[in-house]
């Protein structure tokens, strides 16, 4: 009986579903509010007495101060210790989000926000390592199933729940709703969860890494989200930002391989795993990013649909990934190389692509359904092989920095993605707009009779001749304008797909997940 209880005791395993259950609950509360706050803007904005563009730093102060944060997570859990420094930062972004909800003004909301960031973007990838250290080495593609779930249902529930909140209560509410999942899961990792078994704390801070990063990163992504605001090289400030980026990115590189002991261990990436992995997990993305931008403003602007209608209509792709995860965690063990998975899923991904391509302005919620469904069950697919490869041959600090730099280039790949769309969506609708004006002369039968019909349909309904011609010749205007713009998002998500497509070969270079042994009933 002794002996019993001792191995019992030691079992480094033995709470690794209570341990799943808090860090993936940490994970998704991040990745909600990334989302939930964008769906909230407008209302902030008149609530606070704030433009547009004074509230948009509300979002980008948040995102600039976690992607700082990431890639030093692993170098902060080695130092403060795993456990403190996961369950710390919980709580800093916890009490951050019942700030943030208390705010008054424009200032204090951003401030709160900066400070949640600093909580927030430790959270994604340290949550990965932990998970990946709590299950034996034959479940790892099961503890990747777990954190991938909340991964790709995280974004997908964040507008469903943002716009069914906006609707139906005040903006506040988007952050109180944390509290509890904050402090529940806050708990749980500070009674649960264990340092890693190599536990070293670092004998020197590395100032100069942190600097960089600061500087480099952190410009790069205000570039990132604000180029457009600021109409990218046409300003200055744009200018000089990507002149900060470029020589912070490339002293960083150069620093962090000299010193002995770096804040972001690059050295990790000569293992092949991780670097493919890293680089297809950035093209994964500009994907679920790019594409998760795109949808809601096609159904805001083009179809006039409601925020929270935009949100649901998201809601079939959590499923998706849901059904993906599930599948591979019950039948994993019996696929021989579940890279063939993650193939299949970036095939597929590019498929549902091209549906969403067929997206007309004439679209309903029904035509929807199965192209946003497929695209969350591709992206599912990829995710969990990926997750495991990547990180298949890193154990213990190595283990740490490699989640950061995955999730690193995840993170400045959506930011690209959102980036690189949003303009090519606007320079595609100025290009589709001048193709179909050149065939909108006076001249044209078919023109004449369309103004004709619109203009006895206004004079029908009151107007005078002349204001309804008037009118008529507007209404014509805003119809080329939405035409031109949904044939630009056609373009995107054909770009997107091929994207895919074409990075499809940097899964074959990432090794083979360890899927044969995995018994997910243990």
């Amino acid at each position: 009986m002794t002996n019993v209880a001792t191995t019992t005791s030691v079992d480094p395993y033995a709470n690794k579903w209570i341990i799943a259950l808090g860090v993936t609950l940490a994970s998704v509360m991040e990745l909600i509010d990334t989302s939930i706050v964008n769906v909230a803007l407008t209302q902030m904005s008149a609530n606070l007495g704030a433009t547009l563009d004074e509230i948009a730093w509300v979002s980008t102060g948040y995102i600039v101060a976690a992607v700082i944060v990431l890639p030093m997570t692993g170098w902060l859990s080695s130092y403060f210790g795993r456990r403190r420094y996961f369950t710390a930062s919980i709580i800093i972004f916890t009490i951050a989000s019942f700030l943030c909800g208390q705010s008054s003004s424009l200032v204090e909301l951003v401030v709160w926000r900066i400070v949640q960031g600093l909580g927030g973007g430790a959270l994604i990838a340290t949550s990965q390592a932990i998970l990946f250290e709590s299950f034996p080495p034959h479940e790892q593609t099961l503890a990747a199933a777990v954190f991938g779930l909340g991964m790709m249902v995280g974004p997908a529930v964040g507008p469903t729940l943002g716009g069914f909140i906006v609707d139906r209560y005040t903006w506040p509410w988007i952050f109180y709703i944390n509290l509890p999942f904050g402090i529940l899961a806050a708990l749980m990792t500070a009674a649960f969860v264990r340092d890693a078994a190599d536990k070293r704390r670092p004998a020197r801070i590395d100032v100069v890494g942190m600097a960089l990063i600061a500087i480099g990163i952190g410009s790069l992504q205000f570039v990132l989200e604000r180029g457009e605001h600021y109409e990218w090289f046409d300003s200055d400030l744009i200018r000089v930002l990507v002149g900060c980026a470029t020589a912070g990115i490339l002293l960083l590189i150069a620093w962090e391989l000299y010193v002995k002991e770096p804040v972001l261990d690059l050295r990790v990436l000569k293992d092949r795993s991780l670097a493919s992995g890293s680089a297809f997990a950035a093209v994964l993305g500009i994907a679920l990013y790019g594409s998760i931008f795109a949808v809601p403003i096609y159904i805001q602007q083009l179809l006039g649909w409601t925020a929270e209608t935009s949100g649901w209509i998201l809601f079939p792709g959590a499923i998706g990934s849901a059904v993906a995860m599930i599948f591979i965690a019950r039948l994993g063990s019996r696929i021989p190389d579940l890279r063939w998975v993650a193939g299949f899923g970036a095939i597929l991904l590019s498929v549902s692509m091209w549906m969403h391509a067929q997206f007309t302005t004439l679209s309903g919620r029904g035509d929807m359904l199965w192209p946003v469904a497929i695209r969350g069950f591709a992206t599912g697919c990829i995710f969990i092989p990926l997750a495991t490869s990547a990180m298949t041959n890193l154990k213990g600090r190595a283990l740490a920095q490699g989640a950061a730099i995955f999730n690193l280039t995840r993170q400045l790949g959506g930011s690209v993605g959102i980036a690189v769309l949003a303009n090519l969506l606007t320079r595609r609708a100025a290009i589709h707009r001048a193709a179909l004006v050149e065939h909108l002369t006076m001249g044209n039968p078919i023109v004449q009779a369309r103004i004709s019909a619109i203009t006895q349909g206004l004079v029908a309904r009151g107007e005078n001749a002349y204001m309804a011609a008037r009118q008529a010749l507007v209404i014509l205007d805003a119809t080329v304008q939405r035409q031109a713009t949904m044939l630009a998002f056609r373009d995107v998500f054909l770009l997107v797909g091929l994207i895919m497509l074409v990075s499809t070969p940097l899964i074959a270079l990432t090794e083979r997940p360890p899927s044969g042994h995995m018994h997910v009933g243990e």
